[in-house]
């Protein structure tokens, strides 16, 4: 239809027709035969569709009349297919839905099957070896059973051959587990290898124990001694645990004797096993070497100072009369160590100096004390008299060079209890008596006697208003024997126990020089007697005496004259060189007898 028909379409016809006619044919081929017709064609136009209206309907009417079985059977049927072509539809969506699954299921069977396969050739490759699969299993459990009873070569052998299973199999999970327990065998080994050095080893013990340890490869060479050392030292103190510490004299007596055997046995154990000499010429790694050398010097230097630590605490608590056997002892131990270049014996000298000189000065103290209990007591009364009567003529047995106490001071009780006190000190300070100490002792000896001078002075203005002229006359008598007779026997008990001769062959000086050294080995007895100046009687100056060898004229000293108290009895000063040669010759025994 062109544009021009469908304009005087439009225009006749308006709105009478839809729009979707005007593309059907038949509604075209039809307007076009309409255009043709004449004006009475088309006034009988729709009279002729009308009728041909009706004779269509007639014939519907009939056809379906006479067909009306077949239009059933054909609605059935149509029914039927509907319905059949439902359920092939609702077959078919969910045979679509249930494909990727079954495709699925279909792949995993593949590859089962081929897991099973392999399964299978690993099965028949497995029970073709199976000897030597239960040989590899089976390392762990004889590995445990060889630590456990003490096969130690063997258990190297295998954890070496585990090493070796591990670098070519290290991916295979039994082959990580097998080595996973190998190694806690070897560290059950390592710990029981530890633990026999923590015991009472021997050489040919620590040696087979060290080897082990350097095949096991666990530790560097620095480690390895680290290790050993720790692990003795372990055991040297479970040893140094076990003595009693009640008594400290058996104490560290023991301790001393455990230290000395034990203890040199451990640095000669050291010593065989590794290599700590010095290089003629450091190599290149010589650090390296100074600090495996160090380890060890350190150790030493660490039980040693242990020890000194024990001993000056051992000393502290006390142990009685018997400092000279302990030095004794000490010196024996540090003159063993000589001989592997730990000798201590320099370091004894200022511990057993200071207990003897605290001793000392508690004896002086203890002196001074008693002696002021005796002066608040004592009264000029009489009381001359009566110890006087009871002088005691001297032993017979005295030899005719011993130093004896001056008899006059007999006559005054506290004098005489004050002096045995002092004579007491000296004797236990003789037993360890070095000549470090002679300032010292001088010092704490005059200080001493310088508090008794103010007991003097005490006693003097507490009674001096009651004084009747004899009791005055036997109170200058007693500040006299003080005097010239208690201080002056002491300064000889200093020299015996401080021989001059001695103290300057120390100093380098002659002996006429000593008196420089602010009274060393002597008291000084103006300084003492200068608060009594007022009551001694003035003495004429006695002309200079000769030189006396006090060493030559007092020989082996052995006071045994009681003064006072006849339950006191005072024991000898041996001459101090004799003591010493004696000590000489006793640590020259211990060397033989250490070199033997």
């Amino acid at each position: 239809m062109d544009v021009e028909d469908e304009s005087i379409l439009v225009s006749v016809f308006k709105d009478s027709f839809p729009d979707s006619w005007r593309d059907n044919p038949d509604f075209s081929a039809y307007l076009s035969e309409l255009s043709a017709c004449g004006l009475d064609k088309l006034g009988r136009e729709p009279e002729r569709l009308a009728e041909e209206r009706n004779q269509i309907l007639q014939q519907t009417r009939e056809l379906a009349f006479s067909n009306y079985q077949t239009f059933i059977r054909t609605a059935d049927c149509t029914e039927h297919i509907y319905r059949d072509f439902g359920r092939v539809e609702g077959s078919v969506s969910r045979l679509l839905d249930k494909l990727p699954r079954f495709g699925e299921r279909c792949r995993n069977f593949m590859k089962e099957a081929e897991e099973i396969g392999v399964s299978r050739r690993m099965n028949s490759l497995t029970l073709n070896r199976h000897t030597e699969i239960l040989e590899i299993l089976e390392i762990p459990q004889l590995m445990d059973t060889c630590v456990r009873n003490g096969y130690y070569e063997e258990a190297l052998e295998l954890a070496a051959y585990v090493k070796r299973l591990e670098k070519k199999h290290s991916t295979l999970p039994v082959i990580q587990g097998i080595v996973r327990e190998v190694r806690q065998s070897a560290q059950l080994m390592l710990n029981q290898l530890l633990q026999q050095l923590r015991t009472n080893s021997q050489l040919p013990v620590c040696l087979r124990v060290i080897g082990y340890l350097r095949r096991m490869d666990v530790f560097t060479e620095a480690e390895l001694r680290v290790k050993f050392l720790q692990a003795r030292g372990s055991w040297l103190n479970s040893i140094l645990a076990a003595v009693p510490q009640e008594d400290p004299y058996f104490h560290i007596t023991k301790t001393i004797e455990a230290c000395r055997v034990h203890l040199f046995d451990v640095i000669t154990q050291y010593r065989a096993i590794f290599s700590d000499e010095d290089p003629l010429a450091p190599p290149a790694g010589s650090q390296v070497a100074l600090s495996e050398a160090a380890i060890f010097h350190g150790w030493v230097v660490q039980k040693v100072a242990e020890f000194l630590e024990t001993l000056k605490r051992d000393l502290r608590r006390g142990v009685g009369g018997r400092l000279d056997s302990l030095l004794g002892q000490c010196m024996y131990f540090g003159l063993s160590f000589s001989r592997v270049g730990a000798d201590f014996r320099g370091q004894l000298a200022p511990l057993f100096q200071q207990v003897a000189l605290e001793t000392f000065r508690g004896a002086v103290q203890e002196a001074v004390e008693k002696f002021q209990e005796d002066m608040n007591l004592y009264t000029l009364v009489a009381l001359p008299s009566v110890l006087g009567g009871a002088v005691h003529p001297v032993a017979p047995g005295v030899q005719p060079g011993t130093l004896q106490p001056p008899m006059a001071l007999l006559d005054f009780q506290p004098l005489a209890c004050f002096l045995n006190n002092i004579l007491s000190a000296f004797n236990d300070l003789r037993l360890c008596c070095p000549l470090g100490l002679a300032q010292d002792v001088s010092r704490s000896l005059e200080d001493g006697l310088k508090t008794v001078t103010r007991h003097f002075l005490v006693f003097y203005r507490a009674e001096q208003s009651a004084f009747s002229s004899r009791e005055k006359e036997l109170f200058v008598q007693f500040c006299s024997s003080y005097a010239e007779d208690l201080l002056p026997f002491l300064n000889r008990c200093l020299q015996v126990l401080f021989p001059p001769a001695q103290l300057a062959l120390v100093l380098g000086v002659p002996v006429s020089q000593l008196h420089r050294y602010g009274g060393l080995g002597c008291i000084d007895v103006s300084a003492v007697l200068l608060p009594l100046d007022f009551i001694l009687p003035e003495k004429e100056p006695e002309p200079a005496l000769p030189e006396v060898d006090v060493t030559a004229e007092l020989g082996p000293l052995d006071f045994d004259t009681q003064l006072g108290e006849p339950e006191s009895s005072l024991s000898g000063l041996p001459d101090s060189e004799s003591a010493a040669e004696a000590k000489r010759d006793e640590e020259e025994g211990h060397e033989e007898e250490g070199g033997e």
